[in-house]
């Protein structure tokens, strides 16, 4: 690919814009070192670039967008934006944690030596003491992080803006025009969160969603075809969740590769497309081990996670073939127990950001931790909420597979123009809706009023 295309790639594939719509060019030479900076109101970026700064104090960020020069129809930046979307997709912001981080890394490797001592009263106390930082950490954003949507939409008005372009077309994130997306999964842990799945799917069924259950394939309880069979004929889904459970999985790289192939074997025997690692650990550069279609292990934002962090975007990505599906929303064990709250109004807070970008609204429900009567009846009020925003608004209610399926289509889906009109080609594209995004007294607005009469093909 050449170097310019690279420049394009990240906002180019986020939008499936016509060809060529975009093109930009470096303004100078970036920075030899890496750092934090402002592109704009609304995108706190990490990478090359001037002015950069190692630490993401907000108030004080050079603002990058001053550096942007318009040449003729061509963008001139001071950045490569899909450097900076990888460096957030990815977590490459984490990686000069310094003294801090090899800190955090060797309590968490004690932490798991020391647990199978311990009690789960005695975790949840380390849990709070290790997260007891969390509300002055200012990146990524709590409670959610749209810093890459941020990012794309400044690029796209700018470009539009360059090109004198008062709209331009592009396919829509969703199929059939649905305003977003919302995902509801369930991570299986112990055996008695084993053996409340089939009450739990009866309370889903009661709402009317279908969701995924993680399953944990060894050590921690017995799995039986029989069981993997009655979540799949209830039209729920099964995925792998971790080898064991015991935090160790990315300890080192020949541990993961020796546990990857056992992995792999129960996703062949579950007939699984989907994994997710045990307490949302992640290391994405090793993911080309795992033979998934999928991966739900990113979190949006991990103030409150043991393994810091956060992709800083709604929308599922590419990280090699595997399809990151992030967790956008906050798990009921970070809300019940660490937090402690017991509503829905966090959830509901989340739900509403992720949706006016948009996004995929990825819910964590553990059958092990909604069994007591307080915990049951917030996800009952989150079930409920949730059946109201699929009766009054355009969501896309979905399991982890279709939105695999969705998304991978939707990668190879181009606009083109036929005489007058524009049109969507691509396998799958009698689903997609051609959106226009409009320049609109300088902010960006998605128009899908003109989507009935667009042609596909």
């Amino acid at each position: 690919m050449a170097a310019d295309d690279m420049l394009n790639q990240s906002v180019s594939e986020h939008y499936r814009c016509p060809e060529n719509f975009f093109d930009f060019a470096l303004n100078g030479r970036p920075a030899n070192e890496e750092g934090y900076f402002r592109f704009g109101p609304n995108a706190i970026c990490y990478g090359h670039a001037a002015h950069a700064s190692k630490t993401p104090a907000v108030s004080r960020l050079y603002d990058a967008l001053a550096d942007v020069v318009s040449d003729e129809s061509r963008l001139k930046l001071p950045f490569s934006p899909t450097e900076i979307v990888d460096n957030l997709r990815l977590e490459r912001y984490l990686t000069n944690r310094g003294i801090r981080g090899r800190c955090e890394d060797a309590l968490r490797r004690l932490y798991y030596f020391l647990r199978p001592f311990t009690n789960l009263s005695m975790r949840k106390q380390v849990q709070k003491f290790y997260a007891g930082d969390w509300k002055s950490r200012a990146f990524p954003q709590w409670p959610v992080d749209c810093t890459v949507e941020n990012l794309h939409e400044e690029l796209l008005l700018l470009s539009m803006k360059c090109k004198r372009i008062e709209k331009v077309p592009f396919v829509w994130f969703w199929p059939k025009g649905a305003r977003g997306c919302v995902m509801v999964t369930h991570d299986v842990e112990t055996r008695k969160g084993r053996d409340y799945c089939g009450k739990l799917m009866d309370m889903d069924d009661a709402y009317g969603i279908k969701a995924s259950f993680q399953i944990v394939p060894e050590k921690r309880y017995p799995v039986s075809g029989e069981f993997l069979e009655t979540i799949r004929a209830r039209g729920f889904e099964v995925g792998i969740q971790d080898l064991n459970h015991d935090g160790r999985l990315f300890d080192s790289k020949k541990r993961f590769l020796r546990r990857a192939e056992s992995i792999n074997r129960y996703a062949k025997e579950y007939a699984a497309q989907g994994f997710r690692a045990a307490v949302l650990y992640r290391k994405p550069d090793w993911y080309g081990a795992l033979n998934f279609a999928f991966d739900l292990s990113m979190p949006n934002v991990a103030h409150t996670d043991p393994q810091r962090g956060g992709c800083c975007t709604v929308m599922p990505y590419f990280i090699g073939d595997i399809l990151e599906l992030p967790v956008t929303t906050t798990q009921d064990y970070t809300l019940f127990f660490l937090l402690e709250e017991y509503s829905v109004e966090l959830w509901k807070r989340q739900l509403g950001a992720i949706l006016g970008k948009n996004g995929l609204a990825t819910f964590i429900i553990h059958p092990d931790y909604v069994i007591e009567s307080k915990a049951n009846a917030v996800y009952r009020n989150l079930l409920d909420y949730l059946r109201t925003v699929r009766e009054t608004q355009d969501v896309w209610f979905a399991l982890p597979t279709d939105v695999n399926s969705w998304w991978r289509a939707r990668s190879k889906m181009s606009v083109v123009q036929d005489g007058s009109e524009w049109r969507i080609v691509g396998d799958g594209a009698q689903q997609a809706v051609l959106a226009y995004a409009k320049n609109v007294n300088g902010r960006l607005v998605y128009d899908l009023t003109k989507a009935s009469s667009a042609r596909v093909s």
